[in-house]
């Protein structure tokens, strides 16, 4: 979704609509995804504090805003602040299997 549909849909439903918040939380998503961390951190964290608003901290569209922000939170190499808001720990894609063996 560009920008200028965010606009529109901003001016007519207004910030804090579900509609706009799930938009704000696509356009965070594609700047993830062109690494431009610093921007989708700054969208995303803002529209977090909207969903935990409008929504609360159970519904699903807030914990996918979470997820996302730990995310580009843990590309910029943030991970404590990341851990913080899923509760986890980010292993960066390593996994452990079993038992350790000797």
């Amino acid at each position: 979704m560009g920008e200028d549909a965010l606009a529109r849909r901003r001016r007519v439903l207004g910030e804090d609509h579900p509609d706009t918040l799930s938009s704000i939380n696509s356009v965070a998503a594609i700047l993830h995804s062109l690494r431009l961390y610093p921007e989708a951190v700054e969208l995303l964290k803002d529209v977090r504090a909207r969903c935990l608003r409008v929504h609360g901290a159970k519904h699903p569209e807030t914990a996918q805003v979470t997820r996302n922000l730990a995310a580009s939170l843990s590309a910029m190499g943030k991970t404590h602040e990341a851990q913080q808001l899923t509760g986890r720990k980010t292993n960066r894609g390593k996994r452990r299997f079993g038992r350790k063996r000797r």
